[in-house]
């Protein structure tokens, strides 16, 4: 497997990150080629280090030793055979599966009773945005199966009394500017199936970068008039379990460092 950074990250929702931070492990590699992607060194590009199953499950246990409030797997799946492996003994804290949603329903039923917490995103309820931006037509279907088979493992959120989530499944959204339809209908697809059995994040930190600069409709930034009317849209659809952003989420100074920081080489 190959990782780029394993560390406490404190800028995921705050039932993920909580007081301590999140223990997060990025992977490199990705089963789509989104052409926004603000962690394209490592989606994309390769950068990071090859570990193995000890030095995984060596990372998992100095990240919980370091008072995470869980281990946070993201863009995993992968890596699913050698991850399985890892957590054949479960660990003392909460594992959160931190994906882009695109995954079969047989893959997230291998995860039951090894994952407590999938962190799916719903990019795109529409063909025409998957298929131009991330290479997956289907997506929106695949999604949806994926996300209805999280659900039936990890049951309706659970939060221990500092409100730290402890199982359930927060889809998130990222707001695309020039596609509020796009983001339109992920909302209405989500308030019909899964409203109630899940908890919503609606993101606004869209960045154009890399290879979004050559698509005109995506290659600036969100506005915060866009952002607002979706915040609109998803509370007039009853959708109230769950996050907005504040302005300033869109700051290059979130991404991590992909500089091998926490990984176990070898």
């Amino acid at each position: 497997m190959r990782v780029a950074r394993a560390a406490l990250h404190h800028w995921e929702e705050p039932c993920i990150s909580g007081t301590r931070g999140s223990g997060t492990i990025f992977f490199s590699g990705c089963a789509l080629g989104c052409v926004y992607c603000q962690n394209a060194a490592i989606s994309q590009e390769g950068s990071g280090a090859l570990v193995s199953a000890q030095g995984l499950r060596g990372m998992m246990e100095e990240l919980a030793a370091q008072g995470a409030h869980n281990v946070n797997l993201v863009t995993p799946s992968h890596f699913l055979p050698g991850i399985l492996e890892v957590l054949a003994e479960p660990l003392p804290i909460p594992v959160v599966w931190n994906s882009g949603g695109y995954e079969l329903p047989e893959s997230v039923e291998a995860l039951r009773g090894k994952v407590h917490i999938f962190l799916p995103d719903w990019k795109y309820a529409l063909e025409e945005p998957a298929s131009l931006y991330s290479h997956a037509p289907d997506y929106p279907e695949v999604a949806m199966k994926a996300i209805e088979a999280m659900i039936g493992i990890a049951g309706e959120p659970v939060f221990d009394g500092e409100g730290i989530m402890l199982s359930g499944v927060l889809v998130r959204h990222l707001v695309l500017p020039g596609h509020l339809s796009n983001t339109r209908s992920v909302v209405d697809a989500f308030a019909e199936r899964f409203r109630g059995r899940a908890l919503f994040s609606l993101m606004g930190q869209y960045l154009p970068v890399g290879g979004a600069m050559g698509h005109p409709r995506i290659a600036r930034r969100l506005t915060r008039r866009e952002y607002e009317s979706a915040v609109d849209y998803m509370f007039a659809k009853g959708i109230e379990d769950g996050f907005v952003q504040e302005a300033g989420a869109d700051d290059v100074s979130y991404v991590p460092a992909f500089d091998l920081t926490g990984v176990l080489e070898g």
